[in-house]
């Protein structure tokens, strides 16, 4: 995953922590949880150059570089602005900067071939030499990327030679069937725009950047929007709009008001306001499964130190209800399959019959009595505005009152808390309601649960968990690759390390102004994979 939280996510990260859940209407259309668009008929208009489009975002972007983003404002804009390698959608590729991808016979090394005469929105060449640059940056441990682990193999990196202007050739330590989708994670950065950075991340450069995607940055005011204008140059065709704005508005009430009246043309939509929005007839509600967890995390470094006690985990758990805390959040379990794994349905391995601990309040009065946690105050952080979070926290307030265990609720925006969930340092609560995406290679998830990772937010740790994480990279045989990652899934469920909530589902409000939906193709976390392909009717 991106950092999201997500991690995208990324994608992986990725990506992680708005949450952006189902439709309230059986009657809405429908995807599948690869992004592709519902069946319903699309019109029969032509597309057609000109008009802008704007979208609703509910928190200002964290950072407009792609390889650092992990929330989900900051990598939707991000996928307008870069364009990736290439993309999966039911297991097909769609190549963008690639033309191809190919492995050796004995799957070491694998050949990427990019499209020639590819440019930066500033004119200059997009080459090998990019990518390259893009690898070793992500290696370079002084670069902190979220990306880092998963260009690791068997304790040795992934070495990216170019070739010539177009080729690049990825070698691999050891074969890794994850190889693939740890690439299509990465999407390239200038070098000659970072190459004298000493810190990407904190970059300055971020704040004007120079992307290769069918849009190009022209203004962002904090707090109010990020205006984007079209690129002409782009390798995939000039895009049909003139223009994207992302309008920032942190208040969902206001977003919906804004959306109904036209001042915004798409947006994610809570599924107790989905009727409502639907019930004017201006929009298509797109609703579908984006691969996404949504979970309540024990943060096992609080200064309090009582997460850190498994005994402790597994006493809130059992103050919880699961199908209760899906029809609080999300209205109806029609929205939210019931998640007791930490892989999602959409990926590899996944296996949901494993140890789960829930609704047994005796037991858990027991648990919280013997570890000396009866009594204790938590604290829970919360994306003020975001309904189902809010939700969720009063819901676990109320639950674990009953337990005695007094939680204090701390809302702050969407900013603030990605910023503070994200902080490693971060000591200052104990629970915190959040989500992430991390596509359908399991090793994707090893950046959540291995020892010392950027992305670990739990901060568990547990040597047979990074054991097999690192085993599971590597195997080849899928049989056994398989049992590996229902070993992980068992011994993390176990240990209590997060408390699965539900599978969810996203809606997407769209006016029916605009057309392309289908060969923008939907897409977890970034809305659309294609921009270039919307176009005002």
């Amino acid at each position: 995953m991106r950092k999201y939280l997500s991690g995208v996510i990324i994608l992986a990260l990725l990506t992680m922590i708005v949450s952006a859940c189902g439709s309230g209407d059986s009657s809405s259309s429908s995807s599948s949880n690869t992004g592709t668009s519902s069946d319903t008929a699309q019109t029969t208009d032509q597309p057609k150059d000109g008009g802008n489009l704007i979208i609703g975002v509910a928190a200002d972007p964290v950072i407009l570089n792609p390889n650092y983003a992990g929330d989900r404002v900051s990598l939707t804009i991000d996928q307008a602005l870069y364009a990736p390698l290439f993309q999966v959608n039911n297991g097909k590729k769609t190549f963008y900067l690639a033309d191809s991808l190919e492995p050796s016979a004995d799957k070491l090394t694998y050949t990427l071939k990019l499209k020639s005469g590819l440019t930066w929105h500033d004119g200059e060449k997009l080459t090998a030499d990019d990518v390259v640059f893009t690898i070793d940056k992500i290696l370079d441990e002084k670069q902190n990327s979220m990306l880092r682990g998963n260009f690791i193999i068997g304790g040795k990196p992934i070495q990216a030679v170019k070739v010539d202007d177009t080729t690049v050739e990825f070698k691999l330590p050891q074969v890794s069937p994850a190889f693939e989708a740890t690439l299509v994670q990465v999407t390239p950065i200038p070098k000659h725009i970072f190459e004298n950075e000493a810190d990407i991340e904190k970059s300055p450069k971020n704040n004007t950047p120079v992307g290769s995607g069918p849009f190009k940055f022209k203004e962002y005011k904090t707090g109010e929007y990020v205006t984007l204008d079209r690129f002409d140059n782009y390798f995939g065709g000039k895009p049909h709009l003139d223009s994207i704005t992302y309008r920032i508005s942190k208040d969902a009430n206001a977003s919906n008001l804004a959306l109904q009246n036209g001042e915004i043309n798409i947006k994610y939509v809570d599924p107790q306001d989905a009727a409502t929005i639907e019930s004017t007839g201006n929009f298509e509600m797109k609703n579908y499964s984006e691969g996404r967890l949504s979970y309540l995390i024990f943060n096992e470094n609080s200064d309090t130190g009582l997460l850190a006690k498994k005994e402790v985990r597994e006493a809130l758990s059992y103050a919880l209800n699961r199908e209760e805390l899906i029809q609080v959040a999300y209205t109806s379990p029609d929205y939210a399959d019931p998640a007791k794994s930490f892989v999602t349905p959409d990926g590899l391995y996944h296996d949901n019959n494993v140890t789960t601990y829930d609704n047994d309040v005796n037991k858990a009065k027991e648990l919280l009595q013997a570890s000396g946690a009866t009594g204790k105050k938590l604290r829970i952080i919360v994306s003020g505005g975001n309904k189902a979070q809010e939700a969720i926290a009063l819901y676990v307030q109320q639950k674990l009152k009953d337990v005695g265990v007094e939680v204090e609720i701390q809302s702050m925006d969407a900013s603030a808390y990605s910023t503070k969930f994200t902080d490693p340092k971060a000591t200052d609560y104990e629970l915190a309601v959040g989500g992430y995406i991390m596509g359908f290679d399991p090793d994707a998830y090893s950046i959540l649960y291995t020892s010392g990772s950027d992305s670990n937010y739990t901060h568990y740790s547990d040597k047979e968990v990074d054991q097999l994480f690192t085993q599971g990279a590597s195997e080849a045989d899928d049989a056994k690759r398989g049992e590996i990652y229902k070993k992980l899934q068992e011994k993390i469920a176990s240990d209590a390390v997060i408390y699965p909530i539900a599978y969810t589902k996203t809606i997407v409000a769209v006016d029916k102004k605009f057309g392309g939906l289908d060969d923008a193709v939907l897409k977890p976390v970034v809305i659309f994979e294609d921009p270039s392909k919307l176009y005002l009717k």
